[in-house]
């Protein structure tokens, strides 16, 4: 029997960008989609529009299989592909029963570390819910989910130490508009897109308080270097860091107009405090989270991480943006 019954949970931009994908790739497939909100479902089911985000996306599912149920969901899925903020991952999953899990693949399109916890998603899947390693994957960039609602061409990396469940699954985000590679580099691949997030804070307060294209791409030739320190410190396997899922989806996130973490660090840079920004944001910028998370992690490892260390002095310690970052610069080659 094929197992080609997915379900997506969460209602924000990239989990609509996800059902869209999904939808858009001819492969015979059930798809579910879950959402806490069952106000927006309703909308969905009738209108088939997500109100909230991407708004011109048109939902391409039968009524019936846009829910508020997540046990349900999960329930009828052989694939569920784990789409809201690491922050609040461990509410959306209150009350499933990780026995709910047994057999199913588990596919993280989460970009952070669970609060906390302090780990990531992969990790805290298998000690949580004892989910095994082979069962679980995780989707990198470069791809925001802006172009992908504009049907721009973009590429997805779909991770996991099974090779052929990863194959298997990024057969299904195939379209005319979506390229996918695998790889079976999964910890590389999850810290990169969390460390990423936590660089295009830095790009954005960078921009924020008046530095130009030259500094910027010193900034960011410098935390690809950064990024490699950390990953061959926390998994030292063979891995080209300059591949689309390193490279590519950190370039993407620091220079984008669509990166929601660079706009948060530019409004830092700007002199919004961190609740302001968020309140004007009205959207999750995971860099924010992730970067106590690197900071309390990096205390095991001691990676030598002057990047992720300036954000978190600017985020949490709440220090001049101006100050750090010109203290920041004299670190940097």
């Amino acid at each position: 029997m094929k197992k080609n019954k997915i379900a997506v949970i969460g209602g924000g931009s990239w989990a609509t960008a996800m059902i869209k994908m999904l939808s858009d790739n001819r492969e015979d497939k059930s798809i579910f989609w879950w959402m806490r909100n069952e106000e927006t479902a309703i909308y969905i089911r009738e209108y088939h529009h997500n109100p909230n985000y991407l708004s011109a996306v048109e939902v391409k599912l039968p009524s019936q299989q846009v829910t508020t149920d997540i046990v349900h969901a999960i329930t009828e899925a052989d694939y569920v592909v784990l789409n809201v903020p690491a922050a609040f991952l461990k509410d959306a999953l209150k009350g499933v029963d990780k026995e709910l899990f047994k057999g199913k693949s588990v596919i993280s399109a989460i970009k952070g570390i669970v609060p906390e916890d302090n780990k990531i998603v992969g990790d805290f899947l298998q000690s949580t819910y004892d989910i095994p390693l082979h069962k679980i994957a995780v989707i990198s960039g470069p791809c925001h989910a802006e172009e992908v609602s504009l049907e721009k061409l973009s590429y997805l990396t779909v991770a996991s130490v099974d090779m052929e469940m990863a194959a298997h699954f990024a057969h299904f985000l195939r379209t005319r508009y979506i390229k996918t590679v695998i790889s079976d580099d999964i910890y590389g691949t999850e810290y990169g897109a969390v460390l990423k997030n936590i660089y295009a804070v830095a790009s954005g307060i960078c921009h924020g308080i008046g530095y130009g294209d030259n500094f910027q791409a010193v900034l960011i030739s410098n935390a690809i270097r950064e990024m490699a320190r950390f990953l061959s410190t926390v998994h030292p396997i063979d891995r080209d860091i300059n591949e689309s899922a390193y490279l590519g989806d950190l370039l993407v996130t620091a220079y984008s107009q669509f990166s929601r973490n660079r706009t948060f660090g530019n409004m830092l840079g700007k002199g919004y405090t961190v609740t302001s920004a968020q309140l004007e944001m009205n959207m999750i910028a995971e860099g924010y989270y992730a970067s106590a998370c690197l900071h309390e992690i990096n205390k095991r490892y001691q990676v030598d991480m002057p990047i992720c260390e300036a954000v978190y002095t600017i985020v949490y310690e709440k220090k001049s943006p101006v100050y750090i970052m010109r203290q920041l610069a004299d670190k940097l080659s």
